[in-house]
């Protein structure tokens, strides 16, 4: 079914990029409801297995509709779909990406995307204070293997307040703590395509378990949340 699904999805988006404009979708918005519907099923069929081990509290869906206010590029629609997944706060931090598009553009990503100022500083002084747990979880072959390395942006040189020439400064001067994973149009369709984006999500979980400790206590250690 969600091989299917997915290809039709990818089918639909390759003749929007030809097609960007209100008339055509229009004309074929019919098609596009009843794809956005069963992708849909999909996004909730992985919310389901995500919360046999985590604590998602709520899917969010993004529109197709672009805003173009600020954006050189005035087509009005999006051709992906994407899909967030929360973690219930406060105790649990942290998150799950999906992102469907054609031309090998498909991706899923998890981790920190715009913290918080005040965790983006709990954070970086946590890893300036002792850096071994993470780079312990983060170099764990099974999560490497998988998830590679960090990406997101960073500051060019050092936070304020922070020395540049500290041991961990080439993880305390991100300003995102992301991991993506990327897949191809024959990917998305092979038959184990959600299981691998399952088995991907859990085995990020070591991570999450101590980022989730780390944003939940002070520097001592003492817990922040009841």
């Amino acid at each position: 079914m969600s091989t299917l699904v997915l290809k039709s999805a990818l089918t639909f988006f390759k003749k929007l990029e030809k097609n960007n404009n209100r008339d055509w979708f229009n004309e074929n918005k019919p098609e596009f409801k009843t794809i956005e519907a069963d992708i849909k099923k999909v996004y909730n069929s992985i919310l389901e297995t995500l919360n046999t081990h985590d604590d998602i509290d709520k899917l969010k869906m993004f529109r197709i509709y672009r805003d173009v206010r600020f954006s050189k590029s005035k087509t009005p629609y999006k051709t992906h779909f994407g899909g967030a997944f929360h973690r219930t706060k406060p105790k649990l931090r942290g998150g799950y990406y999906l992102h469907i598009q054609p031309n090998n553009e498909s991706f899923i990503a998890t981790g920190f995307w715009e913290p918080a100022k005040e965790d983006l500083l709990r954070i970086r002084k946590e890893f300036e204070m002792d850096d071994t747990e993470i780079r312990k979880i983060i170099n764990n072959k099974k999560i490497k293997n998988i998830w590679g390395n960090f990406v997101g942006d960073e500051v060019k040189t050092s936070p304020k307040g922070f020395s540049k020439e500290h041991k961990a400064i080439d993880l305390i001067k991100k300003k995102q703590y992301i991991f993506v994973k990327k897949y191809t149009d024959k990917d998305l369709l092979l038959p184990n395509f959600i299981n691998d984006v399952n088995a991907s999500f859990k085995a990020i979980r070591p991570y999450f378990d101590y980022m989730s400790d780390v944003l939940t206590t002070d520097l001592n250690g003492v817990s922040l949340v009841d």
